[in-house]
């Protein structure tokens, strides 16, 4: 039985890095840049995110597009989610991070509970694509808000930073190659850094100098990280994987 979300190859790994720099430019390009703010921006990501979720569970069957198009849209809410959590309600980078892994770690949790697996893999029907959709928005807002922790802390930098969550991933694809931890955990915590990862590059990109950033113009970033995604979609393969068992 063929799953509803795409195979797991290096491709996707590059396309869902993409998206992750495009959901922070985006993302700060309406909360900040159009001055709507973190709340507003969530808002409207959230429904946005919700329409294409429902959109995605209910298709019979896999599409690029539509996955992808969901991918962005959780990527950029985690983004001004993220930031109003952190920002406008005051928990910080430690306390924001640390309550968005306990909902991580408790989405997966039942998840396996429920269906007994929390594979990629095995997402085909209504009930393991809801858990997989809400276990990835609560990753994306973790890794901006983890993204932005590492940043801060010292000053490393956004570039900094971004070569420390391109290390870590680096490491876990070492396990990979060379180890047999469990394939289902290195793909949740690979799909977890790869925010981070995203989130410090899009910063890297669009904030100004004096804050350690390159002050590219966020709606510019944001256009030439979607033209990017767009073509790798079309250029690279994209099936959909094949319902496999495991924790």
């Amino acid at each position: 039985m063929m799953g509803k979300v795409p195979a797991i190859t290096l491709g996707f790994w590059i396309v869902k890095i993409l998206a992750t720099t495009f959901g922070e430019t985006a993302g700060d390009t309406v909360s900040m840049s159009m001055g709507l703010g973190y709340l507003a921006g969530s808002a409207i990501f959230l429904a946005i995110f919700a329409a294409f979720a429902w959109w995605q569970i209910s298709a019979t069957r896999f599409h690029p597009w539509l996955y992808w198009a969901t991918i962005i849209a959780s990527t950029t809410a985690g983004t001004t989610m993220a930031d109003f959590a952190t920002r406008s309600l005051g928990i910080g980078y430690p306390g924001g991070s640390l309550l968005l892994l306990a909902c991580v770690i408790a989405s997966l949790a039942a998840w396996h509970r429920t269906l007994g697996s929390i594979s990629a893999e095995s997402v085909h029907e209504p009930r393991a694509e809801s858990f997989y959709w809400l276990t990835i928005t609560f990753s994306q807002t973790l890794g901006t808000a983890l993204g932005d922790w590492t940043a801060d802390t010292g000053n490393l930098g956004y570039g900094g930073a971004a070569v420390i969550f391109g290390a870590l991933l680096a490491i876990l694809a070492a396990l990979y190659f060379w180890t047999k931890v469990s394939r289902v955990l290195l793909f949740w915590t690979a799909f977890i850094l790869t925010r981070p990862l995203g989130a410090t590059v899009g910063d890297l990109l669009d904030k100004p100098i004096d804050h350690g950033g390159l002050a590219f113009s966020r709606p510019l970033a944001s256009s030439v990280l979607a033209i990017a995604i767009v073509v790798l979609v079309v250029m690279l393969p994209q099936r959909a994987g094949s319902q496999a068992k495991g924790v």
